[in-house]
């Protein structure tokens, strides 16, 4: 399938989710006075989405695998930021699981799809 807009992939649309499920964590009474906390794991959320949409857009399957590698990361920091959070107390072990598991769903998906696009640039 050739995709003609960034919100078509399967990727985006899990980024999206995920940073819907971090939204709704940072917005929990536990977290309200946290500030830099909160606008770091939102900022990482976003970027996942950003990045996707960013490389997308650009045309080049090289900026696109390279943008590509600044979502993954990032989902790699709203999980080392969960942690964070759940160690503070803010959020408990279920919220953690669920939104962990959001994050490597979207990470592994992520890092197919680099594989996928430089195993395909020649074509």
């Amino acid at each position: 399938m050739k995709y003609t807009r960034f919100e078509e992939l399967p990727c985006w649309q899990d980024a999206r989710e995920l940073s819907r499920m971090v939204f709704d964590l940072i917005h929990l009474n536990a977290l309200s006075g946290d500030y830099s906390f909160k606008d770091q794991i939102w900022r990482a959320a976003g970027s996942v989405m950003d990045n996707i949409a960013e490389g997308f857009d650009d045309g080049s399957t090289n900026e696109f695998v390279r943008f590509l590698g600044y979502a993954q990361r990032s989902t790699g920091e709203i999980q080392s930021q969960l942690y964070r959070a759940l160690d503070c107390g803010y959020i408990s072990q279920e919220q953690f699981n669920t939104v962990y598991h959001m994050a490597s769903s979207c990470r592994k998906q992520i890092k197919g799809f680099r594989r996928y696009l430089r195993s395909h640039r020649s074509e």
